[in-house]
């Protein structure tokens, strides 16, 4: 992608309505491209890439198509996806999943327990194919282990990032990696390898949003 700008904020991690505790709209997301609060940003419901792809479609390269997968250890990442990897896998099939797609492994949260991150004994079996680490998240105000998994990331040397894991429009924009160039499947690591992180969390009351979400999700399928 050839602009004028120097430098690209990057979000791999967020939720659309898809989710089932998700909230962000295509408009939204529209927006969030088009007022440049956020130049590239991953798509990553639960279990589930259909929105994903709609949008990447229509927006290229600045979303990414992400999938936030449920395994029997906890939660993983895959970044530049083709199709949706099944939740209840082993974490290391479902990183053999994400492989054979060609995409790159993301670990969300590690070692958080209440967020269903990935514990040591776990990240030991896959630790091989990591590619990035999320060191700080935007919603771990109370029970954020960023310290933990800078400390992991580092001795590893893997890519680091910090992402928004908004579930809602109002968590975008605080949590975010600063990079030199656009993003893309081959540069990515390489540009997150010394990113500028964002590490600001968006505001309490945005962490009420799965929860709102979830019972609004519900309540759509009890009427619908």
């Amino acid at each position: 992608m050839q602009d004028s700008k120097t430098t690209y904020r990057v979000d791999l991690h967020s939720h659309s309505i898809i989710s089932h505790d998700g909230g962000i709209s295509a408009e939204e997301y529209e927006r969030i491209l088009s007022t440049e609060k956020i130049d590239c940003i991953a798509i990553t419901d639960h279990n589930e890439t259909s929105f994903a792809r709609i949008m990447q479609k229509k927006h290229g390269d600045k979303i990414i198509i992400g999938e936030e997968i449920t395994t029997t250890e906890g939660e993983i990442i895959g970044l530049y996806l083709t199709e949706t990897i099944p939740a209840g896998l082993t974490a290391i099939e479902t990183v053999k999943r994400i492989r054979q797609q060609d995409g790159l492994v993301y670990i969300p949260h590690p070692f958080e327990v209440f967020r269903k991150g990935l514990q040591q004994s776990s990240l030991d079996t896959i630790t091989r194919d990591i590619d990035i680490v999320e060191v700080f998240n935007g919603r771990g105000q109370i029970r954020g282990k960023p310290k933990e998994a800078l400390a992991f990331a580092r001795e590893h040397t893997f890519s680091t990032a910090a992402s928004g894991d908004a579930h809602t429009v109002r968590g975008i924009g605080y949590a975010y990696s600063l990079v030199n160039d656009f993003p893309s499947h081959e540069t990515l690591i390489q540009l997150l390898e010394q990113p500028v992180l964002s590490r600001v969390h968006a505001p309490l009351y945005t962490l009420l949003y799965p929860t709102i979400n979830r019972i609004k999700n519900k309540i759509l399928l009890t009427n619908g």
